[in-house]
Formats: structure tokens, C-alpha cells, sequence
């Protein structure tokens, strides 16, 4: 399976994703588990969280790029408040 993935985006990058026209989503400080359909992108816009899969774990806040694949099953901790554009598919 493919490992989740987090950089640093250009503005150039951001523009070119479309990121501004993608939905937003928040969340509270908390731990869930998740599984992703369909393959994500998401761009963080405020706070901090942490996503470990079986094999491989990530931390990410403000500013990252996030690209989780598809299948993946993972738990989420959200540390400080998150929001984020994310964008399927």
C-alpha cells in the first residue's frame, strides 16, 4: 500500500491544486479511527494532529500538504483544532 505523504506546498502549488475551491473540514481535539475510500488531499490550514496506520505514522499542522491514499485505515489524533480544504479523488 502507499505511505501517506506530507510537504511543504508552494503558493505556485496551491494555486495550481485549486485548494481554495476545495470543502473544508474541522475537528476538535480528539482520536478516531478512520478509512479512506477514495484517496484525499488536504491542505492544513490551522492546528495539529498525528495519523499512524499499521506501518507508518505522520505528524502534520498549518501549512502541510496531506495526501492520504486509498484503503487506508488509520487512527487520527487531533492535538490542537484542525482546518483543513480536502479535496477526494
Amino acid at each position: 500500500m502507499e505511505k501517506m505523504i506530507v510537504k511543504k506546498p508552494t503558493p505556485q502549488e496551491l494555486e495550481q491544486l485549486g485548494v481554495k475551491k476545495w470543502g473544508i473540514w474541522t475537528c476538535e481535539p480528539k482520536t478516531f479511527d478512520w478509512s479512506y475510500d477514495d484517496k484525499e488531499t488536504c491542505y492544513i490550514l490551522e492546528g495539529k494532529a498525528t495519523v499512524k496506520a499499521k506501518d507508518h505514522e505522520i505528524s502534520f499542522g498549518s501549512g502541510d500538504l496531506v495526501i492520504f491514499p486509498k484503503g487506508l485505515s488509520c487512527i487520527w489524533t487531533v492535538r490542537e483544532n484542525i482546518k483543513k480544504h480536502y479535496k477526494f479523488g
